[in-house]
This record gives structure tokens, sequence and C-alpha cells, in this order.
């Protein structure tokens, strides 16, 4: 029988049993580490082997090439499990399995999603995806990385500095965007399938980042790193088209890290709400804790059902092509400053154990303000609305 969401979503039994398994393992696994992994930063390799296993690490990859085969509904559902219990251990599986699976399954060859794909699926080889650079983050036609072919056209022969690469630190693959014709601007970007255990691939310094500290981001230096040929990604030329086409899908999984985040924070300032005592009584019967409870369910279910719905759109897009653009851009949007406000909110309501690292609540704040960033900022995805309504290109 198919579960309510609590409005008008409905969820298979199929979907029920990926959602209550990935709970169980979240709260089971991650969330007595959660605060221990946040505190040292250490990338959490143990646990992502385990969601390697079970298939996290592939979702809705065919299991032909060792995924779970499920839907982007069911991929959503696992994140905001994962993200409830940390953050940090969701950043792991959207990389993975919104940008770097995606795009071997959308745009890679049978030999490169054999090579590539079923080791990441099965969690025997961490992912990274990198296209920001120091001086270039939502403007990627300033990209300064260049990837030169050799005379005997081989190798791509890559040179730069990437910044902000989520798994950076610890990746074994790393989807790679380099300009090959700068005069192409945009249109000049190519997207490489790098080994980061070959020379000319350097590991640079890791970010001290405010939350999600235990995804373990870095920076990539690459010094005449040689590349086959036959590990570019689609054509040359076009990798921004690609990385567009993949932030779509990652759009998606940020929106399910938000909801995650935002509805751990809301829980947490529920039962507090109806325990903490105050004045001679509970703090749930001050009006303007109501109020509080009552923005943030409103919001966190009003995001949920956006990101739902961005899934169904991912997923009617693999029958009729149709692009999620917008439907990705608005759940983002929303889910992420829902998110920033719903945890803002958890910790006033708790006051100052609130902002003690004795709770988790601060974390939850330190967290969500990333989802309003990376995968393009709040202002980006209202640009992309806007354009999309406008009929501009």
């Amino acid at each position: 029988m198919a579960e309510s969401t609590g409005l008008v979503f409905e969820l298979s039994d199929e979907h029920i049993m990926l959602r209550d398994a990935v709970r169980d393992f979240a709260q089971r696994e991650i969330v007595p580490r959660a605060a221990a992994f946040d505190e040292s930063g250490e990338f959490p390799l143990d646990t992502v082997r385990k969601m390697g296993a079970m298939g996290l690490m592939g979702i809705d990859v065919p299991e032909t090439y060792g995924g779970a085969g499920m839907d982007t509904v069911a991929y959503v559902l696992a994140m905001i499990e994962i993200a409830k219990a940390d953050a940090a251990h969701s950043t792991v599986v959207s990389v993975t399995n919104s940008l770097v699976n995606y795009a071997l399954m959308r745009f890679g060859t049978e030999t490169q999603r054999q090579r590539f794909l079923v080791p990441i699926v099965t969690g025997q080889k961490i992912a990274a995806y990198s296209l920001t650079e120091p001086t270039s983050g939502s403007d990627a036609s300033a990209m300064r990385s260049r990837a030169v072919l050799n005379a005997a056209g081989t190798h791509y022969i890559l040179n730069g500095r990437k910044s902000w690469v989520s798994s950076g630190p610890v990746a074994d693959t790393v989807l790679l965007f380099s300009m090959t014709d700068p005069d192409q601007g945009r249109h000049g970007i190519t997207a490489f399938l790098v080994d980061a255990d070959q020379p000319g691939y350097v590991r640079g310094k890791k970010e001290p980042k405010l939350g999600i500290r235990a995804s373990a981001t870095s920076e990539i230096v690459l010094e005449d790193y040689a590349c086959p040929v036959e590990h570019v990604l689609g054509e040359p030329g076009q990798g921004f088209k690609i990385a567009l086409t993949l932030l779509d899908a990652g759009r998606i999984g940020i929106a399910a890290q938000a909801v995650g985040i935002a509805e751990a924070a809301y829980e947490a300032s529920v039962a507090y709400a109806r325990e903490r005592e105050a004045f001679g009584q509970r703090i749930g019967a001050f009006q303007m804790i109501q109020a509080k409870i009552a923005d943030m369910k409103t919001s966190l279910e009003a995001a949920r059902l956006l990101t739902l719905n961005a899934a169904l759109a991912r997923d009617r897009s693999r029958q009729d092509g149709r692009r999620f653009t917008l439907e990705a851009s608005m759940a983002k949007l929303f889910a992420s400053e829902a998110a920033m406000r719903i945890a803002h909110q958890a910790v006033q309501i708790h006051g100052g154990i609130g902002y003690s690292k004795e709770l988790p609540i601060e974390r939850y704040f330190r967290d969500a303000k990333i989802t309003e960033i990376y995968e393009g900022t709040s202002e980006i995805q209202r640009m992309v609305i806007a354009r999309h309504e406008l009929g501009l290109r």
C-alpha cells in the first residue's frame, strides 16, 4: 500500500522500504559519530564504503553497473535521511550520484562506465567533481586551467588549479573541466575523467570550512597531467553543456540535503518545545514559539514537495527528454533558504544551549548555509528561474 507524505504525494512500497532502511542505517551508523566527524574534519571512509555496499552510491544507476536501479524519487528520499543524520555524508552521496554517476550514464561510453562507474557505485572508489577555480565560480568562462592535445594526439596535457573540490583530498576519480579552446570561451571547455593516482595530479590545501566539514574539500593542482583522449567525457568543447546538464541533477540533490537538515532542526525544536519549561510552563505553550513551529513546518513541507516534484520531473525527462531546469532551480532555491531559516529558528528556540556544541543544533545551522551557495547560489537560481519565465536566454 502506498504511503502519503502528509500532503498529496504518495510513496510506493519500494520507496518506503528504501527510506526506512536508509533511516535505520543513518541513525545507527552516522548519528552517533557525526559530531566527532564534524570536529575532526575526517572523511568518513568506512561509512561511505558501507553506503556503497547498500547501493546508496548508485541509487538510480542500473543494476548491470552495480547500482540499485531505482529512480530519482528514491534518491531524494535517501538523501533526506542521510542529510538528517549528517549533512557531510550526504554531500558525498550527492556528488557521487547527481554529478559523477549521472555524467557517466548520460555522456559516458560503455568502456568508461565499466572502468570508472562500476567501482564508484559499489563504494570501492571515491568520486569527485571539479568545475570551480580560484577565479571562476558561477562564471565558468573565466576558467584558466588549460588542456592541450599532444603532438601524437593521444593525450591532453592538463595544467591549472581547481578549487572547492568536494572529496578532493580522498578522491580516486575526478570529473574535471578544463579549457581546451580559450578563444571559444565557455564553448571551449572539455570534460575529463581524471585518475588521481597518476603523475601530475597534486592534492592542494584542504579547506577549513564552516560546515559539512567531514565531506573533505580541497584544491587540485594539475602539473602536466597526461589524460588519455579515451578519458574525455562526451566531445571536446561539450564541457559547459555537460556541466549545466549535471547541475540540474545536482540541484535536486542539494535540495534534498537541505530538506534533511531542515527536518533534523525542526524535529529537535518540536521535541525541545514540548519538554523545556520556563515561567512555570512548557515553552511550546507560548504563542511566539508556536508561530515559529508553524512557519518551520510549513516551509519544511513546501520544500519537500518542491524537491519531490523536481525528482519526478527528472524521472519524466528520461522518457520525453524535457529539461527539468526550472523544477530543479525552484526546489534548490526554496529548500536551501528554508533550511537556513529553519536552522536559524531552531537555534533561537533552544536559546543558549542551541549555541553550544553539546547539541547538534549549531551544526545544522552551519551546515545549512552551504546549501544556499554550492551547485549555484540563490542569486543564480533566481536568475535561472526568471529567465525561464521571461523567455530569455
